[in-house]
């Protein structure tokens, strides 16, 4: 039976790098991981949460950015995430619709949907 999440892919296009890097790594925080040799040719980069979690960035050919379909990452300080993405460029959306939970979205370099979720003070 499932017993949780390994890894979360998101798609990007050719010569995505730099930017996803830039933006998972020294934006958000994640630590980069080596590839297994095998799938480094297939282009991307993977990172890591810290927890064994892992977020790749996949190459897909004719890219066309998720819209509706998004992770959901758990944040510990939401309001200084949302003040780094807006001082970096990333603009932030509001969705209080999720009870019990301060979030909202933003779109990485790629146009890809993200959701940025914390829980309100007694719903830990």
């Amino acid at each position: 039976m499932l017993t949780g999440i390994h890894h979360i892919q998101l798609a990007a296009p050719r010569a995505c790098k730099a930017q996803a890097r830039k933006f998972y790594g020294e934006l958000l925080g994640l630590l980069e991981i080596e590839k297994p040799p095998e799938l480094k040719k297939r282009g991307g980069v993977w990172f890591e949460f810290g927890n064994g979690q892992q977020l790749h960035i996949g190459i897909q050919e004719n890219f066309s950015p998720a819209a509706k379909a998004h992770p959901a990452f758990a944040v510990a300080g939401l309001a200084a995430l949302r003040e780094k993405l807006n001082a970096a460029g990333y603009a932030t959306q509001d969705d209080d619709l999720f009870i019990g939970y301060h979030r909202f979205y933003a779109h990485d370099p790629f146009g890809n949907r993200i959701e940025f979720v914390e829980p309100l003070e007694g719903n830990m």
